[in-house]
């Protein structure tokens, strides 16, 4: 049995990424997963990594127990807007907090070179935005979806990473909504 952790970047918690993190864990669920469904809106802890990586901050109690549902998952979903490009402040401060040095990487001794310490577990980015894809994607080359793929969980080891992408959300009306809560549903049923 999949043990999947769904992480909603959305700090509104009755936004369409909040439906569509609600429909993947229903849909994984209904197939026998374990799923737990964080949103980071509930979360209680300090976004800013206020002294870089110089000097560690304590991680408040929230902090500690996501990164320990971080190692018991297998799989990693993401659900978040496209806000200027990338991600809403509050989930790069959770990114920024959690994915630290000794937890998710481990440079080795004078050298550049690191160890990825979450190897073993997939991920899944869904990803809602105004812009048409096709815009996102040849205008301004994807700067959100790299950084959380490339820069971020394939940089700790977890691999594959895939990515779903719901754009013109603006546009959108409830038919559309309901296909894209359906598709979401059916990416939790296969757990992928």
């Amino acid at each position: 049995m999949k043990n999947i952790l769904i992480l909603n970047g959305h700090p509104d918690k009755e936004s369409l990424c909040s439906g569509l993190a609600q429909s993947y864990k229903r849909g994984a669920e209904a197939t026998g997963a374990n799923c737990k469904l964080i949103h980071l809106i509930d979360l209680h802890f300090n976004p800013i990594l206020q002294y870089g990586y110089r000097k560690r901050m304590e991680l408040e109690p929230d902090l500690i127990s996501i990164q320990q549902s971080i190692i018991d998952s297998d799989h990693l979903v993401f659900v978040y807007p496209t806000w200027w490009g990338t991600y809403p402040a509050l989930f790069k401060g959770f990114i920024d907090r959690i994915f630290l040095p000794g937890f998710s990487f481990k440079y080795h001794e004078n050298s550049l070179r690191w160890d990825k310490l979450l190897t073993g577990k997939s991920a899944r980015l869904i990803v809602t935005m105004d812009s048409p894809k096709w815009y996102y994607s040849i205008i301004y080359k994807s700067p959100g979806h790299n950084s959380i793929k490339r820069a971020l969980l394939e940089f700790c080891g977890i691999r594959p990473v895939k990515k779903t992408t719901f754009s013109k959300v603006k546009l959108s009306d409830e038919k559309t909504r309901q296909h894209w809560l359906d598709k979401v549903e059916k990416l939790g049923r296969l757990q992928k």
